[in-house]
Formats: structure tokens, C-alpha cells, sequence
């Protein structure tokens, strides 16, 4: 960005639409000293090959196939060839063929859950048709809009967009990752300056540029200002306070965020179209996946009409049909105003106390096309918990008795219908009135464009880094903290020093003086921060005890320090240095205390699921000296060094015993960080001593580091223990020491990246699937595999959850076969399962097999017919579970059918509970019998675990 940029552009990332505003920093002030903020008429493709100008610019990507649109039909003014479409093209295109249609990048954007730099997007697209990430849909959106400014704008080179002042804008809520993955798609679109603004203070930006100096001095000293922005896919919430000083100028403070809220306009329309699915096709979950997203598209152009102004008493709603049968045809509903009013007034607006909790629980209909929304859909019960944790902080910084909202101020597409408005300023009116009167209600702030304003409130906050305008102070809102090891673990605390505090303003460089950190150079090393937008008083370096309900969990930054020449493992003391970037990021370095070595640390943005492992209950840590024992046992077996007197003969007969005496505990008790310690102290011992030996030392190598993921020095862990499976076994003749293998790679399967899994399946392909020839004789597998040993291969690779879809379903096939040809088996059943669950125990999502696939698995179990074992019922049941999300649902009657099947069995009602439980159900046993053994509790660290930073004084 140049020193002296032309314009001051703000950029409103939306979930739904994108909007651009901006103001010319090189004209003079309009009368009254205000310079005039503009709107970008946004040029786009309105129809296939049609160039129109709009607003704004909806928030879509269309990916074409062969024959959707004639040649040409995404060509643009500045792209000729450009293959694929954004904007309004892009978002009625879509509406005809869902499967090509990304939305809601935004929302994915800020799902931990899954890897947003990932190609995941669609997400209910077919296997023929290309997928692009999070960041990548973003990206098209922002290169899209430079490229359109750039064509209309830029008469000269100093016009260019990526030359401007670009404030661009995201969620209050949104957490480090989320912002350093929107500053990433801005870079990749070539916008390598960009400032974040968090949306609620941009809404109130648009505010004070559209109100003069008298209506901002009507606002009393103390007043507090609620802003409401509920956008397409996320609500957000902040409280602004105001200030009169001495000399009567107004002074205006950010002083609360809310969390973030996965739950928006999106869900409205999901809820419309549960409401006319069930009128037009007799039920709910009737419509194949391509009708129902057309029919959610026309429920929300039926929402805007009936909750605008003028508005019909009815809109009819129409579906496209597929074929010529009734339910294949065109489908015809309609929603009436009184209808919508009442599903989203009742729904998502309903009247509640201030002291009304969260539901929690299942996510019934809340869970579309794989996002998480939040299980309650009130966003007034949101609201409330909002003002419930902040009105301590309001108290302290106000000093006010009486706290109560004395504005509104509403944002986002969602308020544009006043009803909605209505609705939120009467419960909030009836949530004070016993302390701000009877008579009182809150004065609504009123913005003129809903759909513009934060975009134009982006613009004039250009104008006030410029010295123009109103600054909001509006430092961090939450207090950072990184974790470290505790003297006396408890239980939902977390141990953790104050790394940036509340209030810290951009710019704020901090450093850890007091505290250093020990870390395992040239070894992986893992911190964990937390935020918290409730704590207050903590100041940089302070060492608190943190109640896991006060925190939220960043995701861990994990990364090795490369240190000395020699590469070896040494421990270095270290020192965190932190900064909130000009851009309105966290950047963080770790620098050495006693060398020049500075190493700066990123959030890891790939992060499996950790919440899978669960924690030990209460109880006391372990002597480290009998772990200690435990590991010189291990290191006596497999080197044969100074045996014990108890096993004199170097065999391993007795081995688990030994080690269960020595720790003083059942192997089933061990907790992680004992496993962990024990893993790592096998991975360099020999296995070759015998065949005996090589058993053994992979059961319990695979027995320490199961499931392969749950600490945070796992990756390093599996990634060593993979030097194994290029070694291959050292007595491949022994079937026990063949089977052994095929459970190590099970047990540490779920820490194996995509790569190594489909790996381990194409080198033994040719020895599960016969028809497939092979030339190339295996160091361990046979053509002339046994049973046992073939149920063992089947199970693992059924396991490897990363595998393609493809590859899964041809496994499928391969276990159907084999089961019609024999019978059902329990290793067979559950490996079908596996390959056919509805809710994955740690694979992603966009790896499921499709649901009309696993349709006709079900269909062949179902006509053989099965018998009535419990390994039946529970197969079945994991593959026709409840997911609330349809793209991943398999039809209705075949989760009938297994619901009727499920009925005869003894104890119907356990089994029918998993069928329908639409969250994981950790504690079912039919969860547990699918994960095929129990995972570790997580306990408590013994000594300081290996590779993770830990503090000294």
C-alpha cells in the first residue's frame, strides 16, 4: 500500500453478500466537513454470459461441469477464460444444481473441526465435480472484487484497489485462526495490506457517519450501547459504552464481544424449508439433497418478501422436479406471512427471561451441509447468556448500579424485516423494565442499509486511522493466556500465564520476562493458548488458575525449534514474545534466553479433533520413579541388558504383568501420559531379538500410542513409528507376528495422515482383493491369506478413516461379498460399520461414503437375512444413524427399515437409542464397540511431557 492512498475502501466479507463502500481520500470535504462514503455498484454475471452491476456481490462460487452452462457463459470483461462464477450467476445457477454450489465459505472458515485450507467445499458435491477450500472460496470473492474495481475504477495505477487503504472486516468473534486464515485469502488475492475491523464496531462506525455532531451528543455519559449483528451464518455481539469528558466531547469504548455463534439467517431458511418440505412431500427428510437446497434457496427469497415492507399475505414456493412420477415432479407449496412470522419470531426470537439457559443437546435440524450450528436456536437465550457474562466488567468499568442497555443497534440482513426488530427491542424492554422503569424501553440506533453498513462503517474507520472522524477505543476484548505444566493438576483448570491482556490495544508488545519456558529443541514442541472475553484484572505474566468455563481453546501451536548443527534433542530455556498486529492479528515468537535465536510460531490450522480422548477422573499422579522402573523394565527386554530376576530368560512371556506390577496398576488404567512415556521409550529399542519379542513390541507399542492422536507429541510419535512399515517385519512367517502388525497399524491408524493410510491399503490390495494381479512378491502379505489374518487387514484398513471414497467403497463391496458368501461375522460386520458410519471417529466428514451408497449395504444385510447378534444390530445402527445433517443421512426408508429390524431385538430400545442420537454418543456402547477398543483417559502428567514447553522460574 502506498504512503498516500487514494481511497479508503471497506470490505464487508459476508457470509451471504460481499459489499464494498469506499471514500475518496484526494476529494475535498463535503459541506459540514464530512467526507461522502459511496457504495461500489459491484459489476458480476447476473445470467450466463449477462454483465450487470449490484450492491452488493453474493457470496458464491459456481463450479460448472461439461454441459450446465453454454461456452462462455463465466467469461468477464477483464477474465475471458475465467472457468467458474461468483456472485448472483453463481448463486441461482446453484440453486438449480446445488452439488456445484459453495456457500457459507465465512462459516466454514471459523470450523475448527475440520482443515479449512483443505479442498472440502462443496460439501455435498458429487465425486466428479472439484472441490476448493475455505480459504480458496474467499479468496475467488475478494480477487473477484479487486478485478471489478480495478475494470471500473482504476483510471491509473495509483486507483488500483491492492493500492488502497482496505479495511476489511470480520466477526467480533471470530478467533486468531479464523482472522489469520481471512488475512491469508486477502494475500492470496492479491490484496497484500489489508487492516480487520470486527463487524459490530464497523455497524457503529456507519453510525456516527451518518449522524452529525447533535444526535451524537444527545447520548448520556455512561450509556451503554448494544449492538446486534446477525448476518447469513453467525451472530455477534458487542457492547459499546459511551463517555462524556470534560470539556463535553464524547468518547466512545468497546467494552464486551460475545462468543462466537454459529447461527444466522442460513438456519432460518433451513427452518422455512423443514416447514413446506413436510407440506409438499408428506414428511421431513423426504427430498433428495439437490430439491432440498432448491427449495431452502426459494424459502429465503420468500422470507425477504414477506418480511418486507409491502409484503404479500402469501408467497407460493415452487421445486423443480427430476422425473415424471408425482414425488419426482414439480412440487408446489406455499408459506404464508403469518407462518414465517411465526417460525422465526417463535423459533429464533422467542420470549425469554435474562436468566434463561442454553439448551443443550441435540442439534435436531441444526446441522446443514456438515456445519455445526448451535444446538439452541433462540437467539434471544444468546443474547441474554451474552449480557449475564459481561455485566461484572460493565459494573466495574461504568460504576453504574442499574445496568441495562440504553440502545440498540441492529446489522445484518436478518433485522432488515422490522418485525424482527420489534420483536428483540420488546424482550429486551421486558428484561429491564424492573430496573431502567416501567415505562422505559431501549432507543433504537437506526443505520439506513443493513446490507451496507458495515461496509460503510469500514470505510469511514479508514477516515479515522487517516485522524478524521470518531475513534471507538476498542482494544483486545478477550485476555490471552498460554498453558503451563501445574505442580497440582485439577480437574477443568487450566494453568496458564496472562500472555496479552484485556484491553491491550493494537499495536501492545509484550514479553514474558518473568517466565521462561523450558523447550525440546530440534524435538517437537506444543503451547496451548486459551482466550476469555469474561476474566478481567489479569496482567501480562500473571499465573492464574483458569476455569475451563471461563476459557475457550485456541487451537495449540505446535512446531520443532531447529537449534545447533547436530540436530539433536536439548532442552533450551525460552522466552514467549506476542504482539496484536496493525492487521488485528496475534504474532507470537519464542526467543532464546542465552543465544540470538528467534523462532516465530503459528496457530496449527489443521488440527484433528482432540475431544475425542477423554480425561481421567480425579486422582492422584504416579510416582515418577515406577514409571521410570516401568521404562528400564522395557529397555531390558527388548536389549537384553541386566534382565530382572523375574524374567531371567529375556522372554516376554511375562512382560504385561511385569509392567502392570511395576506401575502398581491394570494396563486398562494407564493413563495417557504413562502410555505416552512408555511409547517413547520403545520406539528406539530393538524388535528383533525374536519372533516372540517382535509381538510384543508392537502390541504394546500400539497399546501406548492408541488411537495415534490425543497428545500433542503424537504426530512426531506416529511418524516415527512409520520407519516401522518401510522395515517391514522381521519374522514375516509367523501368522502371529503378521497379525500383531495389522493391529499396530489399527490401534494408530487415526494418527496416520491421508498419504500413509491409502499407502498401507495399495500395498496390500492385490492380497485382500484377489482380482487384482500383481507381479511383485510382499516381504509379509500372501495371496494365500487365512482368515484371521484377512479379517485383521479388512478391520485396519476399514479403520483408516482418511481414505478416499472411492477406495472405501470398493472395500465395502469387497466385505459385502465376502459376507453373502459366508455369513456375517463380527470382524466383517464391524468393518462394514466402520467404512459406513454416519458419524466418523476422526476422519473428515468430506471422507464419508455417500449416503444412497450405504443405502444398498444396508439393503443387502437386510435381504440376506441377518441373524439377531448384537455386532448385527450395532452395524446396522452406525450405519443408518441420525446425523441431522441430510448429506449425510441415508434415506428415510431404509433408516425405517433398520428402525423395524432393530424393533425385534432384544433391548430394542439400547440399540434404537444410538440409531437415533444425532450426536456422537461417546458413552453408548455401540460407540465404544465401533471404536474397537477403549481409548486412554488423558490424566495427569507425571513430569513435564516430552517436546511440550513448560515453565520454569
Amino acid at each position: 500500500m502506498p504512503s498516500t492512498p487514494r481511497y479508503a475502501i471497506g470490505i464487508d466479507l459476508g457470509t451471504t453478500n460481499t459489499a464494498v463502500a469506499y471514500v475518496d481520500l484526494a476529494a475535498g470535504a463535503a459541506r459540514g466537513g464530512a467526507r461522502p462514503i459511496r457504495c461500489f455498484e459491484i459489476p458480476q454475471l447476473v445470467a450466463p454470459g449477462e454483465l450487470g452491476t449490484k450492491p452488493v456481490l453474493p457470496s458464491f462460487v459456481y463450479l460448472p461441469g461439461a454441459h450446465d452452462l453454454p461456452a462462455g457463459s463465466t467469461a468477464l470483461p477483464w477474465d475471458a477464460g475465467r472457468t467458474y462464477a461468483v456472485g448472483e450467476l453463481a448463486r441461482e445457477q446453484g440453486a438449480r444444481v446445488p452439488g456445484r454450489l459453495v456457500a457459507s465459505a465465512k462459516s466454514w472458515l471459523c470450523h475448527g473441526g475440520v482443515d479449512r485450507t483443505a479442498a472440502i467445499l462443496p460439501w455435498d458435491a458429487p465425486e466428479d465435480v472439484p472441490r476448493i477450500s475455505p480459504v480458496e472460496a474467499s479468496r475467488r470473492y475478494l480477487q473477484h472484487v479487486r478485478e471489478a474495481w480495478n475494470d471500473r475504477m482504476a483510471g491509473d495505477e495509483a486507483a488500483r484497489f491492492e493500492r488502497q487503504l482496505l479495511l476489511l472486516t470480520v466477526p467480533a468473534s471470530f478467533d486468531e485462526v479464523a482472522r489469520e486464515l481471512t488475512v491469508q485469502a486477502a494475500r492470496d488475492a492479491g490484496l497484500p495490506h489489508v487492516v480487520l475491523l470486527e463487524e459490530p464496531l464497523a455497524a457503529f462506525y456507519a453510525w456516527l457517519a451518518a449522524h452529525d455532531a447533535a444526535e451524537r451528543d444527545a447520548l448520556p455519559d455512561g450509556a451503554l450501547i448494544l449492538v446486534c449483528d446477525v448476518g447469513g451464518g453467525t451472530s455477534d455481539f458487542s457492547i459499546i459504552g459511551v463517555c462524556v469528558e470534560a470539556d463535553g466531547t464524547r468518547r466512545f469504548e468497546r467494552l464486551a464481544v460475545g462468543d462466537h455463534l454459529m447461527l444466522g439467517g442460513d438456519n432460518m431458511d433451513y427452518a422455512l424449508g423443514r416447514t413446506v418440505e413436510a407440506e409438499i412431500a408428506g414428511g421431513p427428510g423426504r427430498l433428495d439433497v439437490r430439491r432440498w437446497h432448491q427449495l431452502v434457496h426459494q424459502c429465503r427469497r420468500a422470507k425477504e418478501r414477506l418480511l418486507g415492507e409491502d409484503a404479500p399475505e402469501a408467497v407460493d414456493v415452487t421445486v423443480a422436479g427430476t422425473g415424471s412420477r408425482l414425488i419426482a415432479g414439480t412440487l408446489k407449496g406455499t408459506l404464508t406471512r403469518a407462518e414465517a412470522e411465526r417460525l422465526l419470531l417463535d423459533g429464533f426470537f422467542p420470549e425469554t427471561p435474562l436468566d434463561a439457559p442454553l439448551q443443550q443437546g441435540r442439534r435436531r435440524g441444526l446441522t446443514e451441509l456438515g456445519l455445526p450450528y448451535e444446538a439452541d436456536p433462540a437467539i434471544t437465550r444468546h443474547l441474554a447468556a451474552f449480557w449475564r457474562r459481561a455485566r461484572p466488567y460493565l459494573r466495574e468499568q461504568t460504576g453504574r448500579t442499574a445496568l441495562f442497555p440504553d440502545y440498540l443497534l441492529f446489522n445484518g440482513g436478518v433485522f432488515t424485516p422490522a418485525p424482527l426488530r420489534a420483536r428483540l427491542r420488546g424482550i429486551v424492554r421486558d428484561w429491564f423494565r424492573d430496573v431502567a422503569g416501567a415505562d422505559w424501553t431501549p432507543t433504537e440506533l437506526s443505520n439506513p442499509r443493513l446490507d451496507l453498513a458495515v461496509a460503510m462503517g469500514a470505510a469511514y474507520y479508514g477516515l479515522v486511522r487517516r485522524g478524521e472522524g470518531i475513534r471507538v477505543g476498542s482494544g483486545s476484548a478477550r485476555t490471552y493466556y498460554v498453558g503451563v505444566a501445574a505442580d497440582q493438576p485439577e480437574d477443568a483448570v487450566h494453568h496458564a500465564v496472562c500472555l496479552v491482556p484485556r484491553g491491550a490495544e493494537e499495536g501492545f508488545v509484550g514479553r514474558l520476562t518473568d517466565v521462561t519456558f523450558e523447550a525440546l529443541a530440534n524435538h517437537p514442541v506444543t503451547f496451548h493458548l486459551y482466550s476469555s472475553t469474561t476474566r478481567t484484572g489479569d496482567a501480562l505474566g500473571d499465573v492464574v488458575a483458569l476455569p475451563a468455563d471461563e476459557v475457550v481453546a485456541l487451537p495449540p501451536i505446535r512446531t520443532a525449534l531447529p537449534f545447533g548443527k547436530k540436530a539433536v534433542a536439548r532442552r533450551v530455556p525460552v522466552q514467549l514474545r506476542v504482539e496484536l498486529t496493525e492487521v488485528g492479528t496475534l504474532a507470537l515468537w519464542c526467543d532464546s534466553v542465552h543465544t540470538e535465536h528467534c523462532w516465530q510460531l503459528q496457530f496449527d490450522v489443521r488440527q484433528e479433533p482432540e475431544t475425542d480422548v477423554p480425561e481421567a477422573p480425579a486422582g492422584h499422579p504416579l510416582d515418577p520413579d515406577r514409571l521410570d522402573d516401568a521404562t528400564a523394565v522395557l529397555r531390558q527386554v527388548f536389549s537384553g541388558d541386566d534382565l530382572p530376576d523375574d524374567l531371567p530368560d529375556g522372554l516376554p512371556d511375562g512382560l504385561w504383568e511385569r509392567l502392570e506390577d511395576v506401575l502398581e496398576q491394570p494396563r486398562a488404567d494407564w493413563p495417557m501420559p504413562v502410555l505416552r512415556k512408555l511409547a517413547d521409550a520403545l520406539l528406539p529399542l530393538p524388535r528383533d531379538r525374536s519372533a516372540a519379542h517382535e509381538v510384543l513390541w508392537f502390541d504394546l507399542l500400539g497399546y501406548g500410542l492408541r488411537p495415534g492422536y490425543g497428545d500433542p507429541v503424537d504426530a512426531w510419535r506416529v511418524d516415527q513409528a512409520w520407519k516401522n512399515y518401510l522395515e517391514a517385519l522381521h519374522f514375516p512367517a509367523e501368522e502371529a507376528n503378521r497379525l500383531a502388525w495389522w493391529r499396530f497399524w489399527r490401534r494408530i491408524g487415526g494418527g496416520l495422515p491421508a498419504a500413509k493410510q491409502e499407502q498401507v491399503y495399495y500395498d496390500a490390495r492385490p492380497y485382500v482383493q484377489l482380482r487384482v494381479q500383481t507381479r511383485k512378491p510382499h516381504p509379509i502379505y500372501s495371496r494365500r491369506m487365512k482368515l484371521p489374518e484377512k479379517h485383521e487387514a479388512w478391520m485396519t484398513l476399514a479403520s483408516f478413516e482418511r481414505l478416499s471414497v472411492d477406495i472405501k467403497t470398493t472395500l465395502g463391496h469387497l466385505l459385502l461379498q465376502a459376507i453373502k458368501q459366508d455369513k456375517p461375522r463380527p470382524a466383517t460386520m464391524w468393518a462394514l460399520a466402520r467404512l459406513g458410519a454416519r458419524h466418523p471417529v476422526y476422519g473428515p466428514q468430506d471422507r464419508l461414503v455417500p449416503p444412497d451408497e450405504v443405502a444398498g449395504w444396508l439393503k443387502t444385510i437386510l435381504t440376506l437375512p441377518p441373524p439377531r447378534r448384537d455386532y448385527v444390530a450395532y452395524a446396522l445402527a452406525q450405519m443408518a444413524r441420525r446425523t441431522g445433517d441430510r448429506d449425510r443421512d441415508v434415506p428415510e426408508d431404509w433408516f425405517q427399515q433398520v428402525y423395524r429390524w432393530l424393533r425385534k431385538m432384544d433391548d430394542a430400545d439400547h440399540y434404537r437409542a444410538l440409531l437415533d442420537a444425532t450426536d456422537p454418543a461417546p458413552d453408548h456402547p455401540g460407540q465404544r464397540w465401533l471404536l474397537g477398543e477403549p481409548l486412554p483417559d488423558a490424566g495427569h502428567a507425571l513430569l513435564d511431557p516430552q517436546g511440550i514447553a513448560v515453565r520454569t522460574r
